[in-house]
């Protein structure tokens, strides 16, 4: 079916919106990937065939659906049932049988398939009222629970495309841009470039064809908002790169997804194949003189291909390292021509920004960051998963309202914000609102939305060899300071854990990160040092004690650490002797026992076994 003209369009919306418009029950089952990997499918299956075996598909209920992601993924699989909006989390196949029974064919609620507030420990009903997602404001996502992400006409029944109607029926490009201009728009990639800005110099820029490229090769470690938004609503990012496309001058746009994200690059290319049968992409689109089409070019998974020259030659078949700039990509991109790169999150603001209006879209957020932001909150907290929230809210709430606090009543000691390269934010500066500027400030940075939370036991001489670890492995190696550096900042870090650092090389460690940062050629290598100089900067009095005291203060590095166990505390139980595996606790029954430094290898399994708390950790 092509739509020949906008008329078409809207009838075909009128048309889709009364079929979806009837009151019967339908079921909404989470197939992101996270449910999907806690059995989703089973559970559809389960939902299919007990409908089909009662005859209750056309009496009770209208469709079972599958879902984009609903972003709480420890709770999966999770699934809705409309239109009394009943939430039900961790179901299982077993489960569906009454659920059909109660809650299809009765309305009632089978309570313990509710969620329980981890602070009241109240049971929730409703999505709409369980805190997590209450106090978010859900943009990008928005669609995501309730619309089919396989189903173009599922999408157009909503408005979809709409926006993509409005700018080749009543706006010329420069009135796109300056639209995009006045949002406030900023790229969500990382770096928070205007988005406006970046369009227009492609636009000016000499030469063509003209490229536009979505970038959805998100490697940082605990981050998914972009996988899961082109898993969950597809056509959103195509509708922008073609509103981007239209006001720089494009005609063909490339998603570049990793291909470990085989979820996502199912789900995009399926959704460029509908928008072609229905002449959304392609020659002369809703009959206008505005031809634009997309292909899809699945990455090998190279935290470096993110970075944009890097992608390029990705792209053109090359070896996927960065090159100097400028020239920047907008001038001279894909092939030598001009390139206009933004990442998912970015594009799929534009058909809203386009829908609602650059001055809706300037009221969200603080005066030098527009709009919503969606963050991947992971680690340390009760509620894991997608958080979409205004720029400027602060990180205490969206960790202890929205993520429900930490497990185990532990106390907050940082937050990673802005992946592998990002900073970590101590618990001090928590009511600090998150935007670009004042996360610069704090010597982190947005990056792309991870949002690691560490607890009181993290050790953050630890955590910053970590993620240099994980650096050094993703280096591309062309820049010998990001090459060699990192490695060499890896060195002294390992030192230090190991309780064999001075603070001579703490110094050198200190000035060793600054040259890297202010002398490697791309985003990686210049990142590279901010989980040492953040955690220096926040947490020097933990760098020395590994070096003056010898001691690990949380407990973590191996090297530092010794178990031993408190004769008063110790009632003789026995549970630690049997746990260890190394047969290193021995003591009679009911009397203190002890461990043996020799045989002792650092597992912690006897600290984590005592319910006493005899073994001590220090």
């Amino acid at each position: 079916m092509v739509l020949k003209n906008i008329g078409e369009l809207e009838t075909l919306q009128r048309s889709l919106r009364n079929e979806h418009s009837e009151k019967k029950k339908w079921v909404a089952v989470c197939a992101g990937t996270g449910c999907l990997a806690s059995g989703a499918e089973s559970v559809f299956a389960a939902f299919e065939k007990e409908l089909k075996e009662r005859g209750l598909k056309k009496t009770h209920v209208s469709m079972v659906k599958p879902t984009g992601c609903r972003g709480f993924c420890e709770r999966g699989p999770h699934i809705v049932i409309y239109p009394e909006e009943i939430s039900y989390q961790k179901v299982m196949p077993q489960d569906v049988p009454e659920i059909v029974e109660k809650s299809v064919k009765k309305s009632e609620v089978i309570e313990r398939l509710l969620y329980t507030d981890p602070v009241t420990g109240e049971k929730v009903v409703r999505d709409t009222e369980i805190p997590f997602y209450k106090l978010q404001t859900r943009l990008i996502l928005g669609m995501n629970p309730t619309l089919d992400p396989s189903s173009i006409q599922d999408y157009i029944s909503r408005g979809g495309y709409s926006a993509l109607a409005k700018v080749l029926n009543k706006m010329s490009p420069e009135m796109v841009i300056e639209e995009i201009k006045r949002s406030g728009l900023r790229g969500r990639g990382g770096a928070g470039f205007p988005t406006g800005i970046k369009w227009e110099t492609t636009r000016r820029a000499r030469g063509g064809p003209k490229y536009v490229v979505c970038n959805a090769d998100e490697g940082d470690p605990g981050a998914f908002m972009n996988r899961s938004t082109l898993e969950g609503n597809p056509h959103s990012v195509l509708e922008g790169m073609a509103i981007g496309a239209y006001a720089i001058g494009a005609s063909e746009g490339i998603v570049y997804v990793r291909n470990e994200y085989p979820l996502a690059v199912k789900n995009v290319e399926n959704a460029v194949r509908q928008a072609r049968e229905y002449g959304l992409l392609g020659k002369n689109i809703l009959g206008s003189n505005f031809s634009f089409d997309v292909s899809v070019v699945r990455g090998a998974g190279a935290f470096v291909c993110g970075e944009e020259t890097a992608l390029i030659a990705s792209v053109e078949g090359k070896k996927g390292v960065p090159r100097q700039r400028p020239p920047y990509p907008s001038e001279e991109g894909l092939w030598g021509r001009p390139t206009n790169i933004n990442n998912v999150e970015t594009w799929a603001n534009v058909p809203l920004i386009i829908n609602r209006g650059a001055d809706w879209y300037s009221k969200l957020g603080t005066p030098g960051s527009k709009g919503t932001k969606v963050f991947a909150l992971v680690g340390k907290i009760n509620n894991t998963g997608l958080v979409e929230v205004p720029m400027g809210t602060t990180l205490s709430k969206i960790i202890y309202e929205i993520g429900g606090g930490l497990p185990g009543g532990k106390k907050l000691k940082g937050v990673q914000i802005g992946g592998p390269s990002g900073g970590i934010i101590p618990a001090d500066k928590v009511n600090v609102p998150i935007d670009y500027d004042s996360l610069k400030e704090l010597g982190a940075m947005m990056g792309s939305g991870g949002m690691v939370v560490m607890d009181e036991d993290t050790c953050m001489v630890d955590i910053a060899k970590y993620f240099l670890k994980f650096l050094l492995e993703e280096s591309c190696g062309k820049c010998t300071t990001c090459r060699e550096g990192i490695e060499r900042m890896l060195e002294l870090v390992t030192k230090i854990t190991e309780g064999e650092a001075t603070e001579a090389d703490l110094s050198l460690l200190e000035e060793l990160a600054g040259i890297v940062r202010d002398t490697t050629m791309c985003g990686l290598g210049n990142t590279a040092p901010n989980p040492v100089l953040s955690t220096l900067r926040y947490f020097r009095e933990e760098y020395l004690a590994h070096i003056k005291e010898k001691k690990c203060p949380a407990g973590v590095c191996k090297a530092l650490i010794r178990f031993s166990i408190e004769p008063d505390k110790c009632t003789g139980c026995g549970a630690c002797a049997k746990a260890c595996p190394q047969g290193a606790i021995s003591g009679e029954k009911k009397k203190p026992h002890a461990i043996s430094l020799e045989k002792c290898i650092k597992c912690g399994i006897c600290y984590t076994t005592c319910k006493f708390g005899a073994v001590r950790r220090g």
